[in-house]
């Protein structure tokens, strides 16, 4: 049997990081990459698609955000698909998962505890969804399986191995033990939630398949689980984003004037497409004017977010140059020597000068 899991896809996400044109278009990726989903299920021939929560974002969907999902699903049909709602797209009267026609290949686990439906003979799968925002409880706590055979989980849940990765209030939204899963009789758990994929023994986070925001790691995507006879899982990701993302460094170290300054944004973010978060660093000449705002974007990002880092303001070394001091001296001697590279030049000045402040980063790039 060969399960095709995603989970955490948040359409229409707020992306408050962007502006509202980038924003917009984020959205409209969201919703590119739900299709991708839809026919890579439909290209490998998969037995059926699992959603581990998250889907959309229950305080930010379009009107038009439940007839999407429902026409994306039925061109599956017969395929089978099974949704669990997670913290942010939870169960409710009010709910898309409550209020649309869904065709008759989708199924929703509307209750908060685990219930079952038979995948094939032998082979049961185990779902659940959150009914609020917050607060919901452990969903592995009191559960064992009733009936022989293999048993699949599909949830939203928090587990607890993975406070040093996840942000803190992630983890208080369904918590589990992984022990838990092997305890309750469960063979392997289906989840979503945790951003970072995660590969573990008995349970399988797929990543947000889209990227949300900037700093995302991992390899993410949609995942085919293919479950043997035994309980046992293979699993394969399939990388499904519309959207490459990328973080790039700058350098402005040695920069003299504003054009230096677009001239090496320039060059980092040569042949880069989709989004980008440029950070600028470095050690720049006295009276340069870094303005992130006046920076002009590459015409093949789609948008850009440009942050100051590390970044300081130089030396004046006119002024130092003309001093009567050892200093002075060195940047004179420096200077006059004809058999030194500009490029060696400058960096033996500032090295030199880093060393005279009793400064400990002497390397210059």
């Amino acid at each position: 049997m060969r399960l095709l899991l995603f989970s955490d896809l948040h359409l229409e996400a707020r992306f408050a990081w962007a502006s509202p044109e980038v924003a917009a278009a984020r959205r409209d990726a969201l919703r590119a990459c739900l299709r991708r989903i839809a026919a890579l299920a439909a290209e490998l021939g998969v037995d059926a698609v699992c959603c581990g929560g998250d889907l959309y974002e229950h305080d930010r969907h379009r009107p038009d955000t439940g007839a999407f999902l429902r026409d994306t699903f039925a061109a599956l049909d017969p395929l089978p698909v099974y949704l669990a709602p997670g913290n942010h797209d939870w169960y409710g009267p009010g709910s898309i998962y409550a209020r649309q026609a869904w065709s008759p290949n989708v199924h929703v686990f509307g209750e908060q505890r685990l219930t079952p439906v038979v995948l094939a003979d032998g082979l049961t799968l185990w779902g659940a969804g959150h009914h609020s925002p917050t607060s919901t409880p452990n969903l592995l706590d009191g559960f064992t399986v009733d009936r022989g055979g293999v048993h699949i989980a599909l949830f939203h849940g928090a587990e607890q191995s993975g406070i040093e990765i996840e942000p803190p209030e992630k983890l208080r939204h369904a918590p589990f033990r992984a022990a838990q899963i092997r305890e309750s009789g469960l063979h392997h758990a289906l989840l979503g939630h945790f951003h970072t994929p995660r590969e573990a023994p008995e349970h399988t986070y797929p990543g947000n398949p889209e990227p949300l925001t900037f700093g995302e790691t991992g390899v993410r995507g949609a995942v085919v689980v293919t479950v043997g006879d035994d309980g046992s899982v293979s699993r394969q990701w399939h990388p499904v984003a519309v959207t490459p993302v990328h973080d790039v460094t700058v350098d402005l170290t040695g920069v003299a004037h504003a054009q230096a300054v677009q001239d090496r944004v320039d060059a980092a973010s040569a042949g880069l497409t989709g989004l980008a978060r440029i950070t600028l660093r470095g050690e720049v000449v006295p009276g340069v004017a870094v303005d992130p705002g006046r920076l002009r974007r590459p015409a093949a990002l789609a948008g850009w977010l440009v942050r100051l880092g590390d970044l300081t303001e130089g030396y004046d070394l006119v002024a130092l140059a003309q001093e009567q001091t050892v200093r002075g001296q060195f940047l004179r001697d420096v200077h006059g020597d004809p058999s030194l590279s500009e490029e060696l030049r400058r960096r033996i000045v500032l090295t030199g000068l880093r060393a005279f402040d009793g400064r400990e980063d002497l390397a210059v790039l």
